[in-house]
């Protein structure tokens, strides 16, 4: 079936024509339409229904799509069960863009139909062929839908029956099923007329409520890219204060057998490609005075339970328990690993994990068991002399903090615990992070995100990275972390080729000379944040603005990290400490890459500055 949609205006209905840039998630889901900065959002996404009513749909983490662009046209190519997908956001040089939806059946699928499916707010008032209604059943000819001050309104050049679905309206790709072979297209236009809010915003900072002390930015290195991999490491060491790193211990390398003895084959200089090569990044992060981070994402066959797993098995289950047959040659191999890079390559490792795992990525754990080997492992390092500590965490993402419990309601893992971990990809909600501030409140330890990014799986669609609206989102995450979060370090996942903030050298087939992105100046004005700050309290009026403050009043240092998500606004900022006169500004946007702005004077504690739209600002004290 081949139908043609005109979405004819969408967002604050006004006779001001302004430009506008539509967003397309790299899964296929249009995401909004930005005016002058300001997201209107809306969210469409396609829909197989099958004939029980049971739903596949794209969405985050859900399938494997690609993403690219291509100047002002990106695609994305998808699947929903047997049905190849590829969606074509075609954006012009005026405020209207054009979504291409094609489909074909590579196997026959049993379907009721595939919809492009367009969310609709609860609270919407809809509207078919001018008439107020509750439900969509009927052809029509257009639509609209109101809530609050937002208005979309679709016209259809021939009638077309949407379906009700929750709080979607589903237009028709095809209906009923689909024989191999079969194709369906769908192409609409949209345009967005509407004024964005340019209100302005009350930024607050509390200087006499200081908390825990930012070390600074930190960076993952763990080595999977031989060829492409040092180039960035170089660039990223030499170009960015970083303070904090983590390596990988390749344990399965390290002790191949259970009657191994890897420490003597390392003395004798026999060591393993990759495991040499993990120790030399260790030497050289700590060299550069960094606390190194030791993490083990798999393990020797001997140390686990049944045959390793790399991927998650039929069950849906990842990795391997450890085997609790071999604990003693667990720890032994593990402060085996440790001593020999204390030993041989002079790095005493700060902290200690099994990545991730509370997922099992790729060794598996109960809290139970992840409570039990921060005492035993941390009771044989300290036996065995080594000041190595245990994280407490180092979870694959925010939402898993019920995994910490055990550990924490039990004050005998305390005195082995280093720092609480955990990793950025999920769960942004402040009452979710606020659980990991309070974790190592509890412990009176510092707080680390051990993986700092936004989507676990960027690295199957490496075109997102140069997207203005990824890098605009990663550094508004790094700011509420901060504000929120309160850590001693927050470590990009990665700095190195993997999710690289570089793009060209090779780095994904791109051949292009290797140059700095957006992501790498955002993370670059982060990292220029000077050690030893300390959080202050901070607040915005606006929820599409955040900031993060740290001070230093005996050192009458001060720094303010601002993402601006939204349209170009101005803004009072209230409550600096007396010793701050002026504030240098830097700013990082898609046009911008850490320009130095005007000063901006302070009086009696008060500053006024304008902010530019999508843009990253930090004031410094002087």
């Amino acid at each position: 079936m081949k139908c043609r949609l005109w979405l004819i205006a969408l967002g604050m209905m006004s006779s001001h024509a302004a430009f506008s840039q539509a967003e397309i998630a790299p899964w296929g889901n249009v995401t909004g339409v930005r005016i002058e900065g300001q997201l209107f959002p809306f969210e469409t996404r396609l829909i197989l229904l099958d004939n029980n009513q049971h739903m596949t749909a794209t969405g985050k983490e859900l399938q494997r799509p690609v993403y690219k662009r291509a100047g002002n046209e990106q695609v994305v190519t998808t699947a929903l069960q047997h049905i190849d997908l590829k969606e074509r956001l075609i954006a012009s040089t005026t405020n209207t863009a054009a979504l291409n939806v094609f489909a074909v059946a590579k196997e026959a699928q049993m379907a009721q139909g595939l919809y492009l499916a367009v969310k609709v707010p609860g609270n919407a008032q809809l509207s078919v062929n001018g008439k107020t209604v509750a439900a969509v059943n009927e052809p029509v000819s257009d639509l609209s839908f109101k809530s609050g001050n937002q208005v979309a309104k679709l016209a259809f050049s021939t009638p077309l029956t949407l379906k009700p679905y929750g709080n979607e309206l589903l237009v028709p790709v095809h209906t009923g099923n689909f024989e191999k072979g079969d194709t369906a297209s769908l192409q609409f236009t949209f345009t967005v007329n509407g004024k964005a809010d340019k209100s302005p915003v009350a930024l607050t900072v509390n200087a006499a409520a200081a908390g825990r002390v930012f070390d600074g930015f930190g960076g993952n290195f763990r080595l999977q890219n031989p060829a492409t991999d040092p180039q960035v490491i170089d660039y990223c060491l030499e170009n960015m204060r970083v303070a904090w790193g983590r390596v990988e211990m390749p344990w399965r390398f390290w002790q191949r057998n259970i009657t191994d003895q890897p420490l003597d084959s390392a003395k004798a200089g026999r060591l393993h490609p990759a495991v040499k090569a993990a120790m030399e990044m260790a030497q050289r992060l700590y060299k550069k005075g960094m606390p190194v981070i030791l993490s083990a994402w798999s393990a020797p066959a001997w140390a686990v339970v049944g045959e390793p797993k790399f991927q998650p098995g039929p069950d849906g289950v990842w990795g391997n328990p450890l085997n609790a047959a071999h604990t003693n040659e667990i720890y032994r191999s593990i402060a085996d690993y440790i001593s020999c890079l204390q030993t041989i390559y002079g790095v005493e490792a700060g902290y200690f994990s099994f990545n991730e795992s509370d997922l099992g990525i790729n060794i598996r754990q109960t809290p139970e068991e992840h409570a039990a080997l921060i005492k035993g492992l941390g009771a044989y390092l300290q036996q065995r002399g080594l000041k190595t500590k245990l994280l407490l965490g180092d979870n694959s993402d925010a939402t898993t903090w019920s995994f910490l419990d055990v550990a924490l309601n039990d004050p005998a893992t305390y005195p082995y615990i280093g720092a609480v971990s955990f990793h950025s990809w999920r769960g942004w909600e402040k009452s979710t992070l606020e659980k990991w501030a309070e974790a190592a409140q509890k412990t009176g330890k510092p707080l680390i995100v051990g993986e700092g990014s936004i989507d676990a799986q960027a690295w199957g669609y490496p075109a997102i990275f140069e997207e203005p609206v990824y890098a605009l989102e990663e550094i508004n995450l790094y700011v509420r972390l901060l504000n929120i979060c309160q850590p001693a370090s927050i470590l990009q996942w990665q700095l190195t080729a993997d999710y690289s903030p570089l793009a060209g050298g090779g780095i994904f087939g791109d051949q292009r000379p290797l140059q700095p992105t957006q992501r790498f100046w955002n993370l670059k004005q982060l990292a220029a944040t000077p050690a030893g700050l300390q959080a202050l309290q901070a607040a915005s009026s606006r929820q599409d603005v955040s900031i993060a403050a740290l001070g230093n009043k005996e050192k009458k240092q001060l720094m303010i990290h601002l993402v601006n998500n939204g349209a170009a606004r101005k803004a009072v900022l209230n409550g600096l400490p007396a010793y701050v006169k002026e504030l240098g500004v830097t700013v990082t946007s898609q046009q911008q890459a850490m320009k130095t702005k005007k000063t901006i004077p302070v009086h009696n504690g008060v500053a006024r500055l304008d902010l530019e739209s999508c843009a990253f600002i930090t004031l410094a004290g002087e």
